[in-house]
């Protein structure tokens, strides 16, 4: 399987170490747990849009079929002095009938508000444009400000199909030029 989206590595200081988004694999999934664990109250119930006590099998299903192209985590991870720390999640997945990919996102509450999030959809939004597909969606709860906010910045735009709790958001991609 060809690599659709190499390690980026978005900032580099070597007092902090060096932030690189890259995709997930099964080895992934105790430091995921760990991540998910850390996760403020709040932050946690915004990225699983209520109470969630069974992170460890959250975190198993994040990259539970990351050979699958239809169904990537991307990782945000910390490195400093060779150790690695996740600092951000983004779980994608195709839906065929739908024609349309979903996501959820997540950044530890301490990188929140640095332009992580944004940089993580994008990442994101070129691995799907990647393998062809033409539509992003979420949804989030309306009371989703932070969330509402990150998506509006990254292009997205509320569908008008969410209900009195949620906001759906969808945007299009564009697709990669074919160079034959």
């Amino acid at each position: 399987m060809s690599q659709l989206f190499p390690d980026a590595v978005i900032e580099s200081d070597q007092a902090k170490g060096t932030i690189r988004i890259r995709a997930a694999d099964a080895s992934d999934v105790e430091s995921l747990s760990i991540y998910f664990t850390g996760l403020s109250t709040t932050t946690r119930n915004k990225r699983f849009m209520g109470a969630r006590a069974d992170v460890a099998m959250v975190a198993a299903e994040c990259v539970a079929r990351a050979g699958h192209p239809d169904h990537f985590t991307l990782l945000a991870e910390l490195r400093q002095e060779g150790q690695g720390t996740i600092i951000g999640e983004t779980l994608y997945v195709y839906d065929a009938v739908a024609r349309q990919g979903e996501f959820a996102i997540s950044v530890a509450d301490v990188f929140q508000r640095r332009g992580l999030g944004l940089q993580m959809m994008a990442a994101m939004e070129v691995r799907a444009s990647g393998l062809g597909h033409g539509m992003i969606a979420a949804e989030t709860a309306r009371v989703n400000v932070e969330m509402r906010g990150l998506a509006k910045k990254a292009g997205f735009a509320d569908t008008g199909l969410g209900d009195w709790q949620s906001v759906h958001l969808a945007k299009s991609l564009s697709r990669p030029s074919s160079s034959r």
